[in-house]
């Protein structure tokens, strides 16, 4: 380690927990004001932790891309995932990880996705009726947009219609995350074993989730027509050593993750969009122009992708603002240095796209909303000072498949109504494994 290496400085905000009570309050806030304070790298202690804040978009390459097999997922934070997702591809390490991913990755294949265009239109499509057909005109949009993607992930990345199963999987992962983020703020970490009630809602949780998922791969090992989707593709894979096929276990992992990151991730995104878009109504009327024209009165489909150019430069500058997964940790495993900075072997570093999208460098007002910020001639900015999906190798092997997916829905809806502010107008942050809201966004539909 270069002797010119400096230690990133503290952020101190004094007391005997450093700044964990702030961590446990406002973690947004917390990253922020240390940011602001002392710059692109910062280190937070937690009590006897410490985590080093890189917020500059070099450190995130660094650290995802140039010197990805340096930076493990051995962190507080992946150990709250593992405990939902086990081994599937968000936790997953190694030679583990990459067969999954090499199994899983055919599935995401851009000419594959688009046969799913029809699917995603026809569901926005039936969640407007809803609306239209029901007495209120304030609506949970946050409940409804979770329950438009997983019906989405369902039919089209499991074949399996999922819908009716949408409360009881929402509940069960919103308890699963509020578990995590408990956990992520406590002194010392809790033995699985503890005797709690919120060991046992945790435990009933998962156990939902298990029951939903195991009998989708119950019900797929039975049928003989095979689907031709990602399941299908991971029931019928074989280990090109052993000729082994994947454990009920395996597939369970690898569904359970299809499920928080092809579902609730894009959900979450789904809702904020919304929630902007209704509090700037000069950038509501500009989508809903640029829909009107290009659609011309016909439903959107995958051949309208290429100018529905407005529709996704929103959804890009919504998941700027709000990225969905706000923080990303990872373990030095050896000794390191980032942009000048000491990061000792078994340091915990957070990448924090909620960070990075803010950093004035490279983005103008951070604090507004301007979807122009995305158009082509505005675009010249380094790798990764915009990371929603993450990046380098263990990107998110979905990314592809949620943006066709957020611009078409987005389409879809706009095409039919109207959404306006409801009262309260304001909603906060709640950062637990995503970035979700504090309160239910409630939104008022009506007709165009």
């Amino acid at each position: 380690m270069p002797q010119s290496a400096r230690l990133a400085p503290t952020y101190a905000t004094g007391g005997l927990l450093g700044s964990l009570p702030g961590f446990r309050r406002d973690p947004l806030d917390l990253l922020m004001r240390g940011f602001w304070a002392a710059g692109d790298a910062v280190r937070f202690r937690l009590f006897t932790r410490s985590v080093i804040l890189l917020a500059h978009p070099t450190h995130a390459r660094h650290v995802l891309q140039e010197r990805g097999s340096n930076y493990s997922k051995r962190t507080r934070g992946f150990a709250v995932l593992r405990d939902l997702l086990r081994e599937g591809l968000l936790t997953s390490e190694g030679a583990h990880w990459l067969r999954q991913r090499r199994i899983a990755q055919p599935a995401f294949h851009r000419t594959r996705i688009a046969r799913f265009g029809d699917t995603m239109t026809r569901a926005a499509s039936d969640q407007v009726d809803r609306w239209l057909e029901s007495r209120e005109a304030v609506h949970d949009i946050s409940a409804d947009m979770m329950r438009l993607t997983l019906r989405i992930v369902g039919e089209t990345l499991l074949s399996t219609d999922v819908s009716r199963k949408a409360d009881r999987v929402g509940q069960a992962l919103s308890i699963a995350q509020r578990a995590g983020n408990q956990a992520l703020g406590r002194i010392l970490p809790r033995p699985r074993w503890w005797p709690s009630p919120n060991t046992r809602r945790v435990r009933a949780a998962i156990r939902t989730l298990d029951e939903v998922i195991l009998e989708i791969i119950a019900t797929r090992r039975t049928q003989h027509d095979r689907e031709d989707d990602l399941l299908s593709m991971l029931v019928a894979a074989r280990d090109a050593e052993t000729g082994e096929r994947m454990s009920d276990a395996q597939l369970r992992d690898e569904v359970m993750t299809i499920f928080l990151a092809g579902h609730e991730t894009t959900a979450l995104a789904l809702g904020w969009t919304w929630y902007l878009l209704a509090h700037h109504p000069t950038v509501r009327n500009r989508l809903y122009n640029e829909v009107d024209t290009v659609l011309a009165g016909h439903e959107p489909g995958m051949a309208d992708l290429a100018r529905l150019v407005y529709v996704e430069q929103v959804v890009k500058e919504s998941m700027r603002l709000y990225p969905p997964a706000w923080a990303i940790s990872r373990c030095a495993i050896s000794d390191d240095v980032v942009g000048g900075v000491r990061v000792p072997a078994g340091s915990i570093v957070l990448l924090s796209p909620y960070v990075t999208h803010r950093h004035p460098a490279f983005w103008e007002r951070p604090e507004v909303f301007d979807p122009d910020r995305f158009a082509s001639d505005h675009s010249a900015r380094p790798p990764f000072a915009y990371f929603p999906f993450g990046g380098g190798p263990r990107q998110c092997i979905g990314n592809t498949f949620a943006m066709i997916e957020l611009v078409l829905v987005v389409t879809t809806i706009a095409q039919r109504c109207r959404i306006d502010l409801a009262t309260p107008p304001v909603v906060g942050t709640k950062p637990m494994i995503t970035l979700r809201p504090a309160t239910p966004i409630r939104l008022r539909v009506a007709p165009r």
